[in-house]
């Protein structure tokens, strides 16, 4: 299993809008947010043994490079978004014999 190289730390800032800010080693990332374990039941496996930090819900991938951690309210508000989100459906052209 390979480390990530990043550390992405998304937050909700005072007017609304999406903040990001990426952080190369989690020693960065201790300093502003405390370790409470080690994410050990992940269905991906290449993020079991990642920290799991007090506020923040995570750790998910993003890319092979990054790994995404997310405060509450923009964990709670993408899903929303996501699961409203229309699907197109594709009709099936039915075969004629």
């Amino acid at each position: 299993m390979s480390a990530p190289k990043m550390f992405r730390i998304v937050t909700r800032g005072k007017n609304g809008e999406l903040r990001s800010r990426d952080y190369k080693h989690e020693d960065a990332v201790l300093k502003l947010h405390t370790r409470i374990g080690i994410d050990d039941c992940s269905t991906d496996l290449s993020l079991r043994g990642l920290p799991v930090f007090r506020g923040l819900i995570g750790p998910m991938p993003e890319s092979k490079e990054i790994v995404r951690y997310e405060a509450p309210e923009v964990f709670e508000s993408l899903t929303k978004e996501w699961s409203v989100a229309p699907t197109r459906r594709k009709s099936r052209k039915r075969a004629t014999t």
